[in-house]
């Protein structure tokens, strides 16, 4: 036997032990929550728009308009508007016409951006928030062979990465959405009368039926 050989052989019986805690390695996962929960991002458009007396400059509608097409508004986008000098009155009725065009209200909300509004301009943001499950899917441990029983660290990846997709508003995993904001009693109202005041489908005569 070489001396590489007898190095081989004396280092193989050392190795096999890291061999073996290098399968159970990976993410733990001690409870019957999964690990792996979803992340929510949010990026910030922002176009500025020029006015003039108060009102939209001439073909900056149209820009708006371009603008918004290209990116796909739609629900759970939030639309802002950035103007210090609190002038433009005018211009902030065209802008959220525009936006109600999309089904959408101007929101009250007004994120900081990077870069200061100059005079005579108004500044419409777009924030859009996505939501994604990082590290899925994980298959870097399997519970069923450990004698303390945890769950795999894949457990709830589906699940959660689904929601993550499926989550018209993000922003809904974060806080939450305040009921008042989306109940409409009358519409519920409607419904529960037009429950009740229509007439059982046994109410009538049963149908004769004609044999052969």
């Amino acid at each position: 036997m070489t001396k590489r050989s007898n190095l081989l052989a004396r280092l193989a019986p050392l190795a096999l032990p890291a061999l073996l805690l290098g399968g159970c390695m990976g993410t733990e996962n001690h409870g019957i929550e999964s690990v792996h929960q979803p992340v929510v991002s949010r990026s910030d458009y922002a176009l500025d728009l020029a006015t003039a007396g108060g009102r939209l400059a001439a073909g900056e509608r149209r820009r708006l308009a371009g603008w918004m097409n290209t990116m796909h508004l739609g629900f759970g986008d939030r639309v802002a508007i950035d103007d210090p000098g609190y002038g433009a009155a005018p211009a902030h009725d065209e802008v959220a016409g525009l936006v109600a065009s999309y089904g959408l209200l101007l929101s009250e909300e007004r994120p900081v951006t990077n870069a200061p509004v100059t005079p005579g301009t108004l500044r419409i943001v777009v924030s859009r928030m996505r939501a994604s499950v990082p590290g899925c899917p994980d298959w870097s441990r399997d519970g069923s062979h450990e004698v303390d029983a945890n769950t795999s660290s894949n457990y709830g990846c589906a699940t959660n990465t689904n929601l993550a997709a499926m989550i018209a508003r993000p922003s809904d995993l974060i806080r939450g959405t305040d009921p008042d904001t989306i109940a409409d009693t009358a519409v519920n109202t409607k419904a529960i009368e037009a429950y009740r005041k229509k007439p059982a489908t046994g109410a009538g005569a049963l149908a004769s039926a004609g044999g052969k």
